[in-house]
């Protein structure tokens, strides 16, 4: 029993302390743990990539599946838009009608080097999509930042053919579509097919598709005529058309036809030599004047280019591309009248074939622009259109929106207000402004001030209101100044552009107007009333526009009311046309001294002559000049715009009703004279000192003493000056209070100087 104990004892101790002993771990037990741990994570990996994959994959088919079916027409057809008048009639497709179209087997090999090299150098090798060219360009974009494009030749006929250009569109749903389509049509055409297909279809800028085209413009030459410069330039004009036409941005083309020739060289298409003669070849060598064979066209340029310009602004789509349907505001008639008017001897005798005219006529209830020419004489393709300019003076067209209506407006006043025609200077300046004839007329009537086209009055009226106020005023009417001066009472001269901003042109002086016309309400311009997509779907929402209340209609009838003695008797006589009720206002800018030191003044000089005038449906405004601005317009010619306004305003107003406009509640007529409801006394009368900056009130009565000279102008220095209108002979006044012997005008409205309003430098404003 005792041997049994202790063996049990024993036993007992022996698993105490061999329970207490530690056992090292197995080193080969760790590494089997961290590897299994790596395969599950590489497991797991590989599971969520097969997921991603196959979600891609039912994603891509899922979007792939809506594609649009391939159309053989669509492939061969131009990708150009459509033109519709306002009355829903075709007016041109966009380039189609001069496209010249290459075969396959007339393609240069020189040109297909250029391209292959240039967009898709694995072109005869991929199936419609290049998964090589994809990784390349995303690592390439992820490295440097760019947005180096992997769509292959293929992909891009498809997107010229089917779908929308414009980076917005780019959605994964499209680019999932595209690659399909560009697969399938890899199936059924050959690479020279799509090649041919490509070269026939793309944008080439100037309103011209396909690259035979472009030689036969460009160079007059076929493509296998052109030298190897010249094919390099034209293979890469379809990355960015308009900004490397060698025309407009040489140096830009010159860049990209660079690049071309740099991956022929890489892809061992040319050899050294080659290459070198070719880039240091200049980039408009054999360039000739580009004309356009369409006739109907040249009717329509102008108007076009800011129809281009308006689709891309509100919708981000592209004219050239897009093949877009795009109903226009534009009366086809009254356009080519228009047209005519200006570019024929057969209603006004121009002085010359130099002299400029733009003009922009606007239906007055809307703000559509129904007429609009930019050029005269000018072939150019979607050329300068000098309407929409800003760097030119209107002269004393802004005399109702910048002084008078904001004089209505902001301080009640009446037509029969009186105030003084005196020497007067700049505010807080030595520096004069004169009237058009050197003279003063006293106290005379606001009404009579504007009818005779007097300066100081003006800037007096522009002191009073304020500057903040005026801006207000006109910024209602879609005109702004980067700083506006009291120079600016008699000028539109700007110290600013900024593209067309600021200042004023002929297409915001007709919808300013317009405003006046029906009542006060301003409506931005516009050329397009709706696009049609390629889908079918329309889009009408961008191009609405909805008036806005900018001055009372009190104001808008007290400027109309004056205006319309402008024409009867005033300063604008010559655009009178008998019968129809009108309103309007003449405008004449001058030069500098210096300037005018350079010229012969003898027969006058006057860089810019303006007329804008309306009647209850129209808003109409002329611009006449010279590019060169320091070709002068002479006391022969100062007829041209107001002619301009009469034969185009005769013609579009008698297919519409003639009526006078109706005097709004709120105005009296006392005599000839409008005030507001209730607020007639004793006209008070502006008295500043002849050498004063601010104005006082008088009780004196009105003068009628000025006897206006015809004697032309000079303005000194830079400082607009004051509007030199001189009234027509037989203009003497017949309505209005004061009255003045009126000269026969030697330069009609010879006006605001030409240089910007600040600082004022210019002592003699004899602008109109």
């Amino acid at each position: 029993m005792a041997n049994e104990s202790r063996s049990r004892t024993a036993r007992h101790d022996s698993k105490k302390s061999s329970g207490n002993k530690k056992v090292p771990k197995n080193k080969n037990t760790r590494k089997s743990s961290i590897g299994s741990i790596l395969l599950k994570i590489f497991m797991g990996l590989f599971f969520l990539g097969c997921v991603a994959i196959l979600s891609g994959m039912g994603l891509f088919w899922w979007y792939a599946k809506d594609a649009p079916a391939l159309d053989e027409s669509k492939l061969d057809s131009t990708v150009s838009s459509r033109f519709y008048a306002a009355n829903g009639d075709l007016i041109t497709e966009f380039g189609s009608e001069t496209r010249e179209k290459i075969t396959a087997s007339d393609i240069p090999q020189q040109l297909e080097d250029a391209i292959v090299s240039v967009e898709d150098r694995r072109f005869y090798q991929h199936i419609g999509v290049d998964p090589i060219r994809i990784v390349g360009s995303a690592l390439s974009n992820a490295t440097t930042g760019g947005m180096q494009g992997g769509s292959t030749l293929t992909q891009q006929l498809i997107k010229l053919s089917f779908f929308s250009t414009n980076a917005e569109d780019q959605t994964l749903r499209r680019k999932a579509q595209e690659a399909w389509m560009a697969v399938r049509l890899e199936q059924t055409k050959s690479k020279q097919e799509i090649l041919t297909y490509y070269i026939n279809k793309v944008y080439m800028s100037n309103g011209l598709y396909g690259m035979q085209t472009a030689a036969t413009k460009f160079y007059g030459k076929s493509l296998d005529e052109l030298d190897l410069a010249q094919t390099a330039l034209l293979a890469g004009l379809p990355n960015a058309p308009s900004a490397f036409d060698p025309y407009v941005n040489p140096d830009n083309a010159k860049k990209r036809r660079d690049v071309v020739l740099k991956a022929m060289l890489d892809n061992e298409k040319i050899t050294q030599d080659e290459y070198d003669t070719a880039v240091a070849e200049e980039v408009q060598e054999g360039l000739q004047d580009i004309s356009d064979d369409n006739q109907e066209w040249k009717y329509f340029d102008n108007y076009f280019n800011e129809v281009i310009a308006e689709v891309k602004e509100k919708t981000g789509k592209d004219v050239y591309t897009d093949g877009l349907d795009i109903y226009t505001n534009i009366d086809v008639d009254a356009q080519k009248r228009l047209y005519d008017i200006v570019n024929s001897d057969d209603y006004i005798d121009y002085p010359d074939d130099e002299m400029q005219v733009a003009a922009t006529l606007i239906d007055v209830n809307t703000g559509k622009v129904t007429a609009q020419i930019g050029a005269r004489n000018n072939d150019a393709v979607l050329g300068n259109n000098l309407a929409v300019n800003v760097t030119r003076d209107f002269g004393s067209t802004v005399k109702p929106i910048t002084d008078y209506g904001p004089a209505f407006q902001f301080l009640e006043n009446s037509t029969g207000r009186t105030i003084l025609d005196e020497p007067y200077n700049y505010v807080g300046t030595d520096i004069p402004i004169y009237n058009w004839d050197r003279q003063y007329m006293g106290n005379i009537t606001l009404r009579t001030a504007l009818v005779q086209s007097r300066n100081v009055p003006a800037a007096k009226l522009f002191e009073e209101v304020g500057a903040d106020n005026i801006s207000d005023f006109l910024s209602g009417l879609g005109i702004e100044y980067n700083a506006i001066t009291q120079s600016n009472a008699i000028s539109s001269n700007t110290d600013k552009i900024d593209g067309s901003k600021y200042g004023i042109s002929s297409l915001k002086l007709s919808a300013a107007y317009a405003a006046f016309a029906n009542g006060g309400t301003y409506y931005e311009p516009q050329y397009v009333n709706k696009i049609v997509y390629q889908d079918g779907t329309e889009d009408e929402d961008s191009f609405n526009v909805s008036g806005e209340k900018a001055m009372d209609d009190t104001t808008a009838y007290m400027v109309t009311d004056i205006l319309k003695d402008v024409i009867s008797q005033g300063t604008g006589t010559n655009a009178r046309i008998d019968g129809l009720y009108q309103a309007g206002k003449t405008g004449t800018s001058n030069y500098t001294d210096d300037q005018l030191a350079q010229l012969d003044t003898s027969n006058g000089a006057y860089p810019d002559i303006t007329f804008a005038g309306y009647t209850p449906s129209y808003s109409l405004a002329v611009w006449t000049g010279y590019n060169d601005k320091m070709t002068p317009i002479t006391d022969s010619s100062t007829h041209v715009a107001s002619d301009v306004y009469r034969e185009l305003m005769r013609f579009v107003s008698s297919s519409v009703e003639n009526t006078d406009w109706t005097m709004p509640d709120g105005l009296t007529r006392i005599g000839n004279e409008l005030y507001l409801a209730g607020s007639y006394t004793q006209p008070s009368y502006s008295s500043t000192s002849s050498y004063s900056s601010s104005s006082s009130s008088e009780t004196t009565e009105p003068s009628s003493e000025s006897s206006e000279s015809t004697e032309s102008s000079s303005s000194e220095e830079s400082i607009p000056s004051s509007s030199s209108e001189e009234p027509p002979a037989s203009s003497t006044p017949e309505t209005t209070p004061s009255s003045s012997e009126e000269s026969t005008p030697s330069s009609s409205d010879n006006g605001e100087s030409s240089a910007p309003p600040s600082p004022p430098e210019s002592s003699e404003d004899t602008n109109e």
